[in-house]
């Protein structure tokens, strides 16, 4: 790469850096003299590489402001890549939680008004509950399901569960939105979900949300089991899930690698 193409790498990253900024996000847009004098560049220079930037889909321009912010390719890429580093830096937590717990772990999303399990892993056990990798279940009888909602208001939970079937689960399972609502508050304020005898008969399950660079939820990590086996240790369990998916997402935010701790010892709140 030429001495001019390198310049224009490093101008058109200094002029996304700035438009991605927390104060650029408040304001809106920023207009080409505001983003010169940011990147400390010549308004002639910033102006060629924000249309070039424009045509690419990497900046939008308002057309009332004609200032500038951040285009959908952009938002489209941050996704992908928050998808692809989630399924990077879940396994070895996963791992982790299956050394320390014995039990079989999952990573699950929300996947319309379900709990899609996209991965699993799973100690060598002759008893343990069936694996669910690829199946949605559903969000008021199971733990991830629950954590999933950590964010969703009340109404929102509501619409989520406006189709949804009470009267085929486990013993323990709520009745109602309401009920559902009630267990999310109370899960929410422990910092992860219980479940007990609610997606069937004699299984518990434990889980916690992941949250990516915004904050958001984007996943839940969860245990399961039969309940002659981790009814007694469930709370430890959501103990344990709630440090791991932590983990998970500080990863997520950048702030360290979930690889870098890869054994069921380095979990704490045991």
């Amino acid at each position: 790469m030429n001495q001019e193409s390198s310049s224009s790498v490093h101008r058109a990253a200094a002029i996304l850096g700035v438009l991605g900024s927390v104060d650029a996000a408040e304001r809106g847009s920023l207009g080409v003299v505001e983003i010169a004098r940011r990147v400390r560049r010549e308004k002639t220079q910033i102006s060629r590489a924000l249309r070039v930037l424009e045509e690419t889909g990497m900046v939008a321009r308002d057309p009332e402001t004609l200032g500038y912010r951040l285009g959908w390719r952009m938002f489209t890429m941050a996704a992908h890549v928050g998808q692809q580093r989630l399924l990077a830096e879940a396994p070895p937590v996963l791992r982790s939680v299956v050394s320390v717990t014995k039990e079989r772990a999952h990573l699950t999303v929300l996947d319309g008004d379900g709990a899609l399990t996209v991965m699993s892993e799973s100690p060598m056990r002759a008893v343990q509950t069936a694996g669910w990798v690829g199946r949605v279940t559903p969000l008021h009888t199971t733990s991830s399901g629950r954590a999933l909602l950590f964010d969703h208001d009340d109404d929102e939970i509501r619409d989520l569960l406006d189709d949804a079937v009470f009267d085929r689960a486990g013993p323990r399972a709520p009745q109602d939105a309401e009920e559902v609502i009630s267990r999310v508050r109370e899960a929410r304020a422990r910092g992860y979900a219980l479940v007990h005898e609610e997606f069937e008969e004699c299984l518990v399950a434990a889980a916690a949300p992941v949250r990516d660079f915004r904050n958001r939820v984007v996943a839940a990590l969860n245990v399961s089991a039969p309940k002659f086996r981790l009814g007694r240790d469930l709370d430890r369990a959501g103990r344990i899930v709630r440090t791991a998916a932590g983990r998970i997402s500080r990863a997520m935010a950048g702030i360290e690698s979930a690889c870098d701790k890869t054994t069921g010892q380095d979990i704490p709140g045991r």
